[in-house]
C-alpha cells in the first residue's frame, strides 16, 4: 500500500446514503413486526400456516440478493439498481396497506421481497465506492455508523407499529412503513448529483464457470491435482485457488444454515409465545409483537461488552478466542436459548400464566449467539477470501439464512409436534447436532489471510 496522505474528509453523499438505510430499516422491521400477529389475528391464518409464511418471506430476502448483485454487476450498476428496486418495495407497502387480504398479503410481500433483497447487497458496497486512498481510514467509522443506524431503525419501528396495528388496525400500521420507505428511497434519489457510480461490468463472477470447467473436465485431472485445479487449464492459477478458498469456507459455514433455522425465530414463535404471556411489566402493558425490540438494544450492548471485556478476558485465561470457536459457542448459546423458551411453552401448555421477564433470559442468549455467530462469521469470511471473491462469498453467506428459514418454513408446513413446546426441543436438539457438524469441519479448516496479503 502506498504512503498517501489520510487528508480525506467523510464524503457528504454518505448522508444519504445513512439516511435511506435508517428510514429503510424502519419500514421493513416495522412491517415484519406485526406480520404473525397481522396474518393470526386480522386474517386468521393458523399458526403453523403464518410462521410458514413468515420464513418463507425472510427466504426470499435473502435468496433474492444474488439476482440483486447479478443485476447491479452486470446491467444497471448500483445506484439505477437501488432506485428502480426501491419503487418495488414501496409498491409493496402499499398493497399491505390497503389490501387486508391473503392475496394481498402475498402479492405486498413479493413486492417488498423483491425490492429489500435486491438492494441489500447493493446499498453497503456504494458506501465503499464514495471513497478513495484520501479517505478509507474513514471506512471503518461510517460502517459503524452504518450499523447503528440499522438497529435504531429497527428499535423504534419494533416500538411503534405494533402499538399502531392495536390502536388504528393494518391499513395505518402497514402505511407508516410504506411512507418511511417513500421517504428513504426520496433521500437517496436526492443525493444522485453527488454519487460516485460505478458503472456496470458487463460481466459477472467466474465463479460459476470455473466449478462447471472442472467439473467436466475431472478426465483430464492428472495425479495428485485437487479436484478444481483442472480448471487450470483455462483460468488463472491464482483465480482458481480464489475459488477454492470460497468453497473450502462454504464447506464449514453450511452448517450455520442450522443457527439460521433457529434464529429468525424470534419474530415468529417467540411472538405468538409471548402473545399468551402476562405482559404487564412496570406498570406498562407491552403488546407482544414489541418484544423484538430488545434485540438491537442488547446487540449495542453486548457487541462492545464482548469485544473489550468477555473476549480478553477469556484470552487472558490461555484460551484463544479464534473466530471459529466463537461461531461454535454461539451454536450452543442458542440452542440453551431454545431449551430455555421450550421450558417456558411447557408451563405455558400447562395452563400457566407466566410474566414476559420469563423471556429475557433466552432473549440475552439468542442476541450473544447473535453476536458470535454473525458478526464474526460475517468479518472472518472477507479475511478468508480474495479482494475479487469477497462480493461470492458474500452471497453465499446470505444463502446460509435463505436455507435456514426454508428449513424452518418446511417444518412448519408439515406441522408435526404436537405441543409447541415439542417444538422448540426439536430445534435446540437439531442445533446441537449442527454443532457438532460444524466443529468436525471447523477442526479440519485450514485458515487463511487474504485480508493481510491485500493490505
Amino acid at each position: 500500500m502506498g504512503t498517501e496522505a489520510r487528508t480525506g474528509k467523510m464524503p457528504k453523499q454518505i448522508s444519504y446514503i445513512v439516511g435511506n438505510e435508517a428510514a429503510e430499516r424502519f419500514s421493513f422491521y416495522g412491517m415484519r413486526s406485526i406480520l404473525v400477529i397481522f396474518m393470526t389475528q386480522y386474517l386468521f391464518l393458523k399458526e403453523h400456516k403464518a410462521k410458514e409464511v413468515f420464513h418463507l418471506f425472510a427466504f426470499a430476502n435473502y435468496f433474492i440478493p444474488v439476482f440483486g448483485a447479478i443485476l447491479a454487476d452486470r446491467f444497471l450498476g448500483r445506484y439505477k439498481t437501488i432506485l428502480y428496486l426501491s419503487l418495488f418495495y414501496c409498491v409493496g407497502h402499499g398493497i399491505l396497506a390497503l389490501f387486508e387480504s391473503e392475496i394481498g398479503l402475498y402479492v405486498g410481500l413479493f413486492f417488498i421481497a423483491v425490492g429489500s433483497g435486491g438492494i441489500k447487497p447493493c446499498v453497503s458496497a456504494l458506501v465503499g465506492d464514495q471513497f478513495d486512498r484520501s479517505n478509507e481510514h474513514l471506512l471503518d467509522k461510517v460502517y459503524s455508523i452504518f450499523y447503528f443506524s440499522i438497529n435504531f431503525g429497527s428499535f423504534f419501528s419494533t416500538l411503534l407499529i405494533p402499538w399502531t396495528l392495536k390502536a388504528y388496525g393494518p391499513g395505518v400500521a402497514f402505511g407508516i412503513p410504506g411512507i418511511l420507505m417513500g421517504v428513504a428511497t426520496l433521500i437517496f434519489w436526492l443525493g444522485r448529483k453527488e454519487y460516485m457510480v460505478a458503472p456496470p461490468s458487463g460481466h459477472g463472477s467466474q465463479f460459476l464457470s470455473v466449478i462447471w470447467y472442472a467439473v467436466t473436465h475431472q478426465k483430464d485431472r492428472r495425479p495428485g491435482q485437487r479436484f478444481l485445479e483442472v480448471a487450470e487449464q483455462k483460468f488463472s492459477k491464482e483465480k482458481v485457488k480464489g475459488i477454492q478458498a470460497v468453497l473450502s469456507i462454504f464447506a464449514v459455514f453450511a452448517a450455520t444454515t442450522g443457527f439460521w433455522a433457529l434464529y429468525d425465530q424470534h419474530g415468529a414463535s417467540w411472538v405468538l409465545q409471548a402473545e399468551r404471556m402476562d405482559r404487564d411489566l412496570w406498570g406498562f402493558h407491552l403488546e407482544s409483537s414489541m418484544i423484538p425490540a430488545v434485540n438491537p438494544i442488547l446487540v449495542m450492548t453486548l457487541l462492545p461488552l464482548f469485544s473489550f471485556g468477555v473476549y480478553p478476558w477469556i484470552e487472558k485465561l490461555g484460551i484463544k478466542t479464534t473466530p471459529l470457536r466463537k461461531m461454535g459457542v454461539g451454536m450452543l448459546l442458542i440452542a440453551v436459548s431454545f431449551f430455555w423458551v421450550g421450558f417456558i411453552q411447557s408451563r405455558i401448555d400447562l395452563g400457566e400464566r407466566l410474566n414476559i421477564i420469563w423471556q429475557l433470559g433466552p432473549w440475552v442468549l439468542l442476541t450473544a449467539a447473535e453476536v458470535m455467530v454473525s458478526v464474526t462469521g460475517l468479518s472472518f469470511a472477507y479475511t478468508q477470501a480474495p479482494k475479487d471473491m469477497k462480493s461470492t462469498i458474500m452471497s453465499l453467506w446470505l444463502m446460509t439464512t435463505a436455507f435456514g428459514n426454508l428449513l424452518t418454513a418446511v417444518v412448519s408446513r408439515l406441522n408435526p409436534f404436537q405441543s409447541g413446546a415439542m417444538e422448540f426441543y426439536f430445534y435446540a436438539i437439531l442445533m446441537l447436532g449442527v454443532a457438532l457438524v460444524f466443529a468436525f469441519m471447523a477442526s479440519r479448516y485450514q485458515d487463511q489471510d487474504y485480508l493481510g496479503a491485500e493490505s
